[in-house]
């Protein structure tokens, strides 16, 4: 029994108490009360893109609405090919077809959040990667009506995951408040992680485990990730997400810009 009461504890600790303290804070933020008085406007974090003649893809990620935003953002992806006079936008979201193209501003708020950029890639580096973003559109395989479920997956964020899949040159990783991320699309039980440095094992998005160098060490238990990123040291929190080294990751034209987040 003492074997049990330390996971209970160790529970306790690593996903109750500060998903709890999240809760709290969240509960005091002056929030939009339902989808129509929210703003969906762009946030303002992309030129037009007749500015920005290279080639460009980004990652975006917002809290969602209303009390689920404790514990959970929605992501999604943006490609602007280059001399491209506008950009594209693929989300997937739980009424109708799930993927939807262009359905808001490509940088816009998610209601009302204003979205937090997980990475960044430009030039020659994003012009390679683009079509296979394009392909894992068209292939992802919960495309039809119906293929979404909010909780466990597959939902918008196990979307982005599969198509990051596709890319893992790309080394990047989702928040671990992406919930969702961890259903794995292809119906496996252990495979590997997303960007193939590491492997993964999960039961339908319910519980499991991922050791890899870009997505670090997590434990997802009903959704809820805690783990630790030793790439850029940081706590990863169910509620808060990334506590530390923030990293957006750029490729082709700048070098990553490391700070604190």
């Amino acid at each position: 029994m003492p074997g049990i009461k330390r996971v209970l504890l160790t529970f306790c600790v690593l996903f109750l108490l500060p998903l709890g303290l999240h809760a709290a804070w969240w509960a005091t933020q002056d929030r939009p009360r339902d989808w129509s008085t929210a703003s969906w406007s762009s946030a303002g974090l992309l030129l037009p893109a007749k500015q920005t003649p290279d080639a460009m893809l980004r990652v975006y990620a917002a809290r969602v609405g209303w009390w689920r935003g404790i514990f959970a953002h929605h992501t999604w992806i943006v490609v602007k090919d280059r001399d491209a006079p506008r950009y594209t936008r693929y989300d997937v979201v739980g009424w109708g077809a799930p993927v939807r193209t262009d359905n808001w501003a490509p940088d816009g708020r998610w209601f009302g959040q204003v979205p937090q950029q997980i990475a960044s890639i430009e030039g020659p580096a994003a012009e390679a990667l683009i079509p296979k973003v394009r392909e894992a559109v068209r292939q992802y395989p919960f495309a039809k009506a119906g293929g979404y479920r909010a909780w466990p997956g597959p939902n918008s964020n196990t979307f982005v995951n599969f198509v990051l899949a596709a890319i893992p040159e790309a080394g990047i990783a989702l928040p671990p408040t992406a919930l969702g991320k961890d259903y794995r699309a292809d119906g496996s039980v252990f495979g590997l992680t997303p960007s193939r440095t590491g492997v993964q094992f999960g039961l339908g998005g319910l519980i499991g485990v991922t050791a890899g160098w870009i997505e670090g060490v997590e434990v997802n238990v009903l959704g809820l990730v805690a783990g630790v990123d030793l790439r850029r040291p940081a706590l990863k929190l169910p509620g808060f997400g990334r506590v530390g080294w923030r990293f957006q990751p750029v490729i082709g034209t700048a070098e990553a810009a490391p700070g604190k987040g």
